[in-house]
């Protein structure tokens, strides 16, 4: 530590900083190092570019409040960059800043966030081929996939994946010129090469790098200049085996108004899709989150966050944000109740960890059939249908793997416990009576109400 201020007082301040902005802290708070005090500023020097841009923009706040509470002074905080300065920081914390230029190449507009990494990704049945594939392509861009065209609702990690590739990437190979950028952020390069009569610049920026990853791709809908520039920009990329990168959140068809000819060459590579996380996949992504955010919840707060919202992981963050500002604001325990609170009132009856012999017996009962039935061998479909219904509720509501649930259902194997899930989820979306009798189903186990 750079002299000026001591180990405790600065301990003293990232406490404060943990406890009462539990939303902003993060795990690598620790390799932050404390410089000098001087003329009330405070000096403190983050690891590289990713951490500064996340303390510039999320942190001033919490730490000038936190720097005056351990000094008892009136102090200012500034942020700068520990590898520019010189300082010397530990080697693991060394991430390169990520940054993408603008279009005259001077100031970054988009960063990719230093969160977003392979190891802060929970990979399960939602997103399986998803996060293979986009691992495959970090390892061999230009070969493995190409191109990649990831799609899916919002808030289900797209943004993630495609940052994590240019993370991995940059790690192996530093000199790789990658441009990531949003779709709106093309477009709107592209109308400015326009108006200002340079698009010689702009096709030199875009068709000379490594690798290109563009999110929200479906913002070329019915922008038919824009298409033109991209499909030609596309086969220049792809025909010297650049990797190319594409999300949006539906399938290239599914995009209004988009070419047929870029439908046809967003089709060329692999295109993999993700879904909403199942009961066991959220639990492990409210303990990643906790643990990047170094919080600390019962089992039974997480069981009511991974019950309560199951739509996607933006939300699971939000709500893990609530019960820690609440608990922080009111100095209160983080418990069931609280949790209850700030998630939106507490429930009538109090949710619960649900078993398959519970799933069973209350499908046995509403479709009227047997237990016998639905272990048994017997495929027809008033059978198949209650057993598909069991098995889906068990992928999503309990913590036992495909292969405990397709055991428990006659032996099956745990192909056939996805085929269920995929049944059933496809049906809901299109059955609107079906679907509400699922969701009652749900409620009722939830509940532990028969």
């Amino acid at each position: 530590m750079i002299t000026g201020l001591s180990d405790a007082v600065w301990a003293d301040i990232l406490g404060y900083v943990r406890t009462h902005y539990s939303a902003f802290a993060r795990g690598w708070f620790s390799q932050l190092r404390a410089g000098s005090l001087k003329q009330g500023q405070l000096d403190v020097f983050a690891a590289n570019g990713a951490q500064l841009t996340y303390l510039r923009e999320h942190c001033t706040r919490p730490f000038v409040e936190a720097a005056q509470a351990a000094t008892g002074r009136l102090v200012s905080v500034e942020f700068l960059n520990g590898e520019e300065s010189g300082l010397e920081v530990p080697t693991a914390a060394l991430q390169k800043t990520r940054e993408l230029a603008s279009f005259e190449g001077e100031t970054a507009l988009l960063r990719l966030n230093g969160d977003y990494v392979f190891d802060n990704f929970v990979p399960g049945p939602c997103n399986r081929l998803a996060h293979a594939s986009c691992l495959a392509v970090s390892d061999s861009p230009g070969t493995a996939y190409n191109p990649l065209f990831i799609h899916g609702n919002v808030g289900l990690g797209k943004t993630h994946l495609l940052q994590a590739i240019c993370h991995r990437v940059l790690d192996r190979a530093p000199a790789t010129r990658i441009m990531y950028l949003s779709c709106e952020t093309f477009v709107n390069h592209f109308i400015e090469a326009v108006e200002r009569g340079i698009l010689n610049r702009f096709r030199y920026r875009y068709r000379h790098v490594d690798m290109l990853v563009i999110d929200d791709v479906q913002f070329l809908s019915g922008r038919d200049r824009t298409q033109e520039e991209f499909f030609h920009t596309f086969n220049t990329l792809y025909h010297v085996n650049k990797q190319i990168i594409l999300s949006a959140d539906c399938t290239p068809p599914e995009i209004p108004s988009l070419e047929e000819r870029l439908v046809s060459r967003f089709n060329w590579g692999l295109i993999a899709r993700v879904d909403a996380p199942c009961m066991e996949t959220r639990h492990a992504i409210i303990r990643k989150k906790m643990k990047l955010r170094q919080m600390d919840l019962p089992e039974d707060v997480i069981l009511l966050i991974a019950s309560r919202i199951d739509s996607n992981t933006r939300e699971l963050e939000g709500a893990l944000n609530r019960i820690h500002g609440m608990a922080a604001l009111e100095h209160r325990p983080i418990d069931l109740a609280l949790a209850h609170e700030a998630l939106g009132g507490q429930e009538e009856s109090p949710l619960r960890e649900v078993r398959i012999q519970d799933i069973t017996d209350l499908v046995t009962n509403r479709f009227g059939v047997k237990l016998s039935d639905l272990t048994g061998r017997r495929r027809s479909r008033s059978i198949a249908l209650p057993r598909q219904v069991c098995m889906y509720l068990a992928r999503q509501l309990t913590h036992h793997s495909l292969e405990e649930i397709g055991g428990f259902f006659g032996g099956r194997d745990h192909t056939t416990v996805l085929h269920a899930n995929k049944l059933i989820s496809n049906r809901k979306e299109t059955d609107t009576g079906f679907r509400s009798r699922l969701e009652e189903i749900e409620v009722a186990l939830t509940k532990g109400d028969r």
